[in-house]
């Protein structure tokens, strides 16, 4: 069998990619660096080149603090000539000094035995089952104890007999912020372009304008920074009154922060609301956009017996739900309120039954029940598939590529982005009406087959919020075949209306009796196991619509 080849790597590929970011950085953000960012562009493009690439190797490597020893690449030849205009520019430092759970992170443990005083003290028995942990932690109590030694030191200090020196980068937050700018944000690294470099991941091409960014003034890039630094304290456990008073109101217009704001803040209330601060949790709840905090306030009223005013505000939340879930919970509250206040029930709409089936197999040695079914459902006229949300969604994604793709401004600003940055935003559809109603109205004409055969032999392997390219050409086939153009219409529109909450959910399992073009789709519970809300929300929906749908109950016989 043969393989795809992975594709070379230039020698100094890397310094090429962090180049090219630079560049895209100068000329589409020139107005929003600060001095010291512009100058420091300025200065690594007059570098000579084996002085950028180390710089660039190890802006790349994790951490700050690099032993020479352990710094060797061909490409860049002899470290300390190359490291030498680094020096002398601030970048890099031989002089820093360090903490001993740093000093440990660069030594060996036999290292850490031969070279720190302290270590020796240990007796050869008690040395042998120590851990790097263990040892860290004696040599910490000891440290403490002899109230003249240093916290910090050089590695040459540390260490007299080790025959190594330190190298410590100065400019990692000023790379982060330059990576910031290039992708908006900080959970894409600079692997990015390695990894479209190897074809392991493929982006869609987008003309991205000049005028397309993902920050609009200093100010955006300046509050991004601050808010992740607040959401990493959050997430180190430091109390949240603390993170509360750092973070502050948003100064910022900018929606896309607006919405990691209300997000960090949500959480924060959850966490809170947790822990029985119910008052404080409220008054989060009450500022915050982020969906589910109007839920969670009807949630603490209740809980807290301020019955009246729980209901006051569900009744108000039904008259214009945020999502469908949002409804399906809040009709929930209010059956209960109403029942707790002697009021008559609420009249909820009465759903549509889904079919059921009910199984009883024999328990399997290895795999999912979901597979179980499949495979005792499935007969060479009707073939059985496990798609749970991947087909609808990848269907979608095919058919709307164009509108999902758009080069609306500001929804991409790079090269990599795997989809628009809006996506979840209320606004995604109606920024690209026009788009999505000519994708739409295919399903109309009749085009829809042939837009998404095109779109899954055109763009197949790049990267899709929506596209599964596990989805095989046999069971594109037969869903083209099966499947009513108004039932994908129904479809899609409901994941329009929330793409967050509708792309999950969908029945596990589909089957196709190609000869009467019909299928059914059925949603597996083993023993013990219930309908999750979002499953059962599409499941009244395809009920609702008449679209052929079953929720099985399996049951293990006895062996």
């Amino acid at each position: 069998m043969s393989t795809i080849p992975t594709p070379a790597l230039a020698p100094l590929y890397y310094l090429a990619n962090f180049q090219t970011a630079l560049d895209w950085i100068s000329a589409r953000y020139s107005d929003l660096l600060s001095p010291e960012e512009g100058e420091f562009i300025q200065q690594f493009n007059a570098l000579a080149t084996p002085s950028r690439a180390l710089l660039v190797r190890l802006a790349m490597r994790k951490g700050e603090h690099f032993r020479s020893s352990k710094i060797d690449y061909d490409e860049i030849g002899d470290i300390t000539q190359a490291a030498q205009p680094l020096c002398a520019l601030g970048w890099l430092r031989t002089d820093a000094t360090i903490d001993l759970p740093t000093l440990f992170n660069l030594l060996r443990r036999d290292e850490i035995l031969r070279q720190l005083p302290a270590a020796g003290t240990l007796a050869p028995s008690g040395r042998k089952g120590l851990t790097k942990a263990a040892l860290l932690e004696h040599l910490m109590t000891a440290l403490e104890s002899a109230d003249s030694s240093p916290r910090e030191q050089p590695l040459r200090n540390w260490c007299p007999g080790l025959d190594d020196s330190l190298y410590s980068l100065t400019v990692n937050a000023l790379c982060d912020r330059l990576r910031l700018m290039f992708f908006g944000n900080l959970n894409q690294t600079w692997a990015e372009f390695v990894l479209a470099d190897l074809d392991i991941f493929r982006y869609e091409v987008v003309a991205i304008a000049p005028e397309s960014r993902g920050f609009r003034c200093r100010e955006d890039v300046d509050y991004y920074l601050h808010w992740h630094h607040c959401r990493e304290a959050f997430e180190a456990g430091q109390p949240i009154h603390d993170v509360l008073e750092v973070l502050g109101e948003p100064v910022t217009s900018n929606p896309y922060l607006l919405a990691r704001h209300d997000k960090l803040v949500f959480r924060m209330a959850r966490q809170l609301e947790r822990e029985g601060a119910w008052d404080r949790a409220l008054s989060l709840y009450r500022n915050c956009g982020h969906a589910g905090a109007r839920q969670r306030r009807i949630r603490i009223l209740e809980n807290s017996g301020s019955l009246q005013e729980a209901r006051a505000l569900a009744t108000e939340a039904l008259k214009a739900p945020e999502s469908d879930s949002e409804q399906q919970l809040v009709e929930r509250a209010l059956q209960r309120l109403d029942r707790r206040l002697g009021l008559p029930g609420q009249r909820v709409p009465a759903q549509h039954p889904a079919g059921r089936l009910d199984l009883e197999l024999p328990r399997p040695d290895h795999g999912s029940v979901e597979r179980v079914v499949c495979k005792h459902l499935a007969t060479s006229e009707a073939p059985v598939y496990y798609v749970e949300n991947a087909l609808i969604s990848s269907l979608f994604g095919l058919l709307c590529w164009k509108a999902i793709f758009a080069p609306v401004p500001g929804a991409f600003f790079h090269p990599f982005h795997n989809g628009p940055v809006d996506l979840h935003s209320s606004d995604f559809r109606q920024r690209r009406a026009d788009l999505f109603d000519e994708c739409l109205g295919h399903l109309q004409t009749g085009r829809y087959q042939e837009v998404i055969r095109t779109h899954y032999a055109s763009k197949f392997g790049i990267q899709s919020p929506f596209v599964y390219w596990g989805l095989s050409q046999e069971i594109l086939d037969l869903a083209l075949l099966c499947l009513p153009a108004e039932h994908l219409h129904g479809w899609f529109e409901r994941l329009l209306r929330d793409i967050r909450a509708n792309r999950a959910g969908m029945p596990d399992l589909i089957q196709f009796w190609p000869r009467e073009r019909r299928y059914r789709m059925i949603e597996v519970k083993g023993p013990g196991d219930r309908l999750q809300d979002n499953q059962r929300r599409w499941i009244a929906f395809c009920a609702h619509h008449d679209m052929p749908v079953h929720v099985c109950h399996v049951q293990w016989t006895e062996t």
